[in-house]
């Protein structure tokens, strides 16, 4: 194993950050392209929260222009951090007093759709309307959609692995560690 790639292992293994890059020789694809796998994925994930109301990227921003919409973030602290929606909540700010969101539109999201379709379903169980985001995230991005960090705009994402590195293009794509996915 060369230095190089034992560094590079090593710090996967303790947590810090990669951005992930296509590998030389890896075929880049289109936005196009990246678009059609986020929601192919996504409607395999569906088979899992079959009940649950869906709402597309495209539809969530004509909705906003005409009624209040709160986005619920359900993902891990540290994938917040990289970015979020617009004006998000955490999925335990939500569930702290979900009455409080009641006149608006509840919209929920991840990567890229399968731990807020579970979410939404825990919500629909409880008799509380969520929507879910499809193709969470990397479908928002890949339709036009910003996302922002702790200083405004940002063109960075979190994705868990090659199996979600489904950026746009000028997108940075952040995956943490062993210990960062875990935790």
């Amino acid at each position: 194993m060369t230095s190089r790639l034992f560094l590079v292992a090593a710090i996967w293994i303790l947590g810090d950050v990669l951005i992930l890059q296509p590998a030389l020789g890896e075929p880049v694809l289109s936005d196009s392209q990246k678009k059609e796998f986020v929601y192919k994925m996504y409607a395999d994930y569906k088979k899992d929260f079959p009940t649950v109301k869906d709402i597309s990227p495209r539809q969530t921003t004509e909705l906003m222009n005409n009624t209040p919409v709160v986005f619920v973030d359900t993902r891990k602290p540290a994938e917040m951090e990289v970015s979020m929606l617009p004006n998000a909540v955490t999925k335990k700010k939500f569930m702290q007093n979900p009455n409080v969101y009641k006149e608006k539109t509840v919209v929920v999201y991840c990567t890229a759709g399968y731990r807020s379709g579970v979410f939404a379903r825990q919500m629909a169980e409880k008799g509380i309307t969520t929507y879910n985001l499809q193709g969470g995230i990397l479908a928002w991005t890949l339709e036009g959609g910003k996302i922002y960090d702790a200083n405004g705009e940002t063109n960075r994402i979190h994705v868990f692995g090659k199996k979600w590195n489904y950026a746009p293009d000028g997108y940075a794509v952040v995956m943490f560690g062993l210990f960062g996915m875990i935790f």
